[in-house]
């Protein structure tokens, strides 16, 4: 019988969250969800439990609400790089979820290393 494209996703993100689990170092993740509409990404300390920055598309400041586009996506990867230099982040890793690195994801994860993440 044939997974479904949602069994398939849910198998994606937890064996790429494992693997990278296991060499997070103390390091902060940074999480990509992707809707239809939109995308947004978090920066996310799993020790404390707290979100330390986040974009998204849904902001009305980044002008492209309701867009999620290959320049949506570098809008918020340029933002988030900057939120995180501004609360003192320079290094975190990617956690992609079950999305796959491309495109979208891809562009955001591209635009956040010129803005100076390390990852």
């Amino acid at each position: 019988m044939a997974n479904s494209k949602r069994t398939l996703f849910l198998k994606r993100r937890m064996r790429n969250r494992n693997k990278i689990k296991k060499m997070a170092n103390g390091r902060l993740r940074m999480s990509v969800h992707r809707s239809s509409k939109n995308i947004s990404v978090q920066l996310i300390d799993d020790v404390a439990g707290v979100t330390v920055a986040a974009a998204s598309t849904l902001e009305k400041a980044l002008g492209f609400v309701g867009k999620n586009n290959v320049e949506a996506s570098a809008k918020v990867g340029t933002a988030i790089a900057e939120r995180a230099k501004k609360a003192g982040v320079e290094e975190c890793y990617f956690d992609r979820g079950g999305f796959l690195f491309h495109g979208k994801v891809k562009a955001l994860a591209d635009a956040a290393r010129e803005g100076g993440l390390k990852f």
